[in-house]
């Protein structure tokens, strides 16, 4: 007989049928008379109760039926005669397939906190959070695929290394095959990258955008879903050296056509998720709640966390310029009291606490912010015609600050040229990318969002190292 999932299980469907019953065991409880074993397999968050009689299972029987453990068991899926769950199965086997000694195995009933379950990350799925984070993330991940074949967009893979630094942050891992030990150099002394294996130095991506936008130009509608990387020595609860990207470019589309593309997507995939996953946000957003309690009364949340991920989706999204949102804030009690850590006037970059400030405290919706100071964007960004800011927007949400980040294209060869210019990067570096503007380009816009930043924003997690399944930061690959 096919093993069935617990989750399938669950619905009742095959109530007074026998059933293969394969996981993993949670807890274990009993008398002289029966015992009563909890088993998950990760399809849902909800453990199966299996009852085994006494008088069929010795105690030596079940000694290695212990937490951890897997186990095959075949009985009678009836209706529950206790409390707390609906069904449950009346074992007529069961069969240890992997054991697990209660003495060393690090998970056990009591709560563990996120830091110890960070440092074995290769068990912290078997734990509930875990379990509904990554349940989650899966259905975001399916959901966003979706979406885009929906509106017949065309999956492109963009290369994960690369000769281009696409945002140029110069924050980039470097890829190469020399002995580290034996480095060629130039007659100046530099390395020299000519004899390595691309024939010149080539890093890990920070994005495919560029690339995307060669394929635009020739599918019209494109989209991205991979790794990038930065090499970004920062050990906060918002960043990781490895992390994913969701990239769309649009070929003939405007900023605000590229803002609406964006908060619909943004919405269907919550949407989605909300559909396909309510029991393991319901779990998470307990978690939250129980989190909450913990903190100062002005640091809680004002909402749910399914109330928040509903509102969003039910909300229009705000909209207003950067030079709208420098005036909000220096009229905010905040910068009046002297409470923001940094400094605001035109021309900064808005900082996490001023992006929370417009989303939580002053529009109570997530805001798209657009129209920022060309000098802190980057060079592909369109040329407003006040020759001062460019067509780019970031969506901001609360709880988390700037969450898609995007903008129209530059398409006037001239002015991508000089902006190229003033920050240094020569022409001949990026040829090819001029070439969709020598031949046949158009106006086309794209954003990137964070897929992480968006499974936080999905489940609560507060750590962005909590939503991936093994960080990479600073100091730490490890598994």
């Amino acid at each position: 007989m096919q093993r069935t999932k617990v989750k399938d299980l669950l619905t009742g469907a095959e109530v007074g049928k026998e059933v293969v019953l394969k996981g993993w065991v949670r807890t274990k409880r009993g008398n002289k008379f029966v015992n009563f074993i909890a088993v998950n397999d990760g399809s849902t968050i909800h453990n199966l109760q299996v009852v085994a009689d006494a008088a069929k299972f010795s105690d030596e029987a079940l000694k290695d039926v212990t937490t951890g453990a897997a186990v095959a068991i075949t009985g009678e899926l009836v209706a529950s005669q206790g409390k707390g769950q609906a069904f449950e199965v009346v074992a007529n086997t069961i069969e240890v397939l992997g054991k697990a000694d209660p003495e060393t195995y690090p998970l056990q009933k009591k709560a563990h906190s996120l830091e110890f379950l960070r440092e074995i990350a290769h068990l912290r799925f078997r734990t509930n959070t875990f379990g509904a984070v990554f349940r989650v993330r899966n259905t975001l991940a399916f959901a966003v695929h979706k979406f885009f074949n929906e509106k017949g967009f065309v999956y492109m893979h963009t290369p994960i290394i690369t000769a281009s630094d696409a945002e140029g942050a110069g924050e980039m891992f470097h890829v190469t095959n020399f002995n580290l030990d034996k480095l060629p150099r130039t007659e100046d002394g530099k390395i020299n990258y000519e004899e390595d294996f691309f024939g010149k130095a080539t890093n890990l991506t920070v994005s495919g955008q560029l690339e995307g936008e060669l394929a635009a130009m020739a599918f019209s509608d494109i989209y991205t879903f991979g790794p990038t990387f930065r090499a970004e020595n920062s050990n906060t609860a918002r960043h990781l050296a490895e992390f994913w990207m969701i990239e769309p470019e649009m070929a003939f589309h405007d900023l605000k056509m590229n803002a609406d593309l964006a908060e619909e997507f943004i919405k269907y995939i919550i949407r989605y998720a909300l559909e396909h996953n309510r029991e393991d946000i319901e779990f998470l957003g307990q978690r939250l709640a129980e989190e909450d309690k913990a903190k100062p009364q002005n640091e809680r949340q004002e909402m749910t966390l399914l109330e928040k991920l509903e509102f969003v989706v039910g909300s229009n999204f705000e909209r207003v310029t950067y030079t709208e949102a420098i005036e909000i804030l220096l009229a905010s009690p905040a910068y009046k009291k002297k409470k923001f850590q940094y400094d605001v006037s035109w021309g900064i970059d808005l900082q996490s606490e001023h992006e929370r400030y417009l989303v939580e405290k002053h529009f109570k919706k997530p805001v798209i912010v657009t129209d920022y100071p060309k000098d802190i964007k980057a060079f592909y960004m369109r040329l407003n015609d006040d020759g001062k800011t460019v067509a780019a927007m970031d969506i901001l949400a609360p709880g988390i600050g700037e969450i898609v980040g995007g903008s129209q294209r530059e398409e006037r060869i001239d002015i991508l040229v000089e902006r190229m210019k003033s920050v240094g990067i020569e022409e001949e570096e990026l040829w090819w990318y001029l070439d969709t503007r020598r031949f046949g380009g158009c106006p086309h816009a794209g954003f990137g969002l964070g897929f992480e930043r968006m499974v936080q924003f999905v489940t609560g997690m507060g750590n962005i190292r909590d939503v991936i399944p093994f960080p990479r930061t600073p100091k730490n690959a490890e598994f």
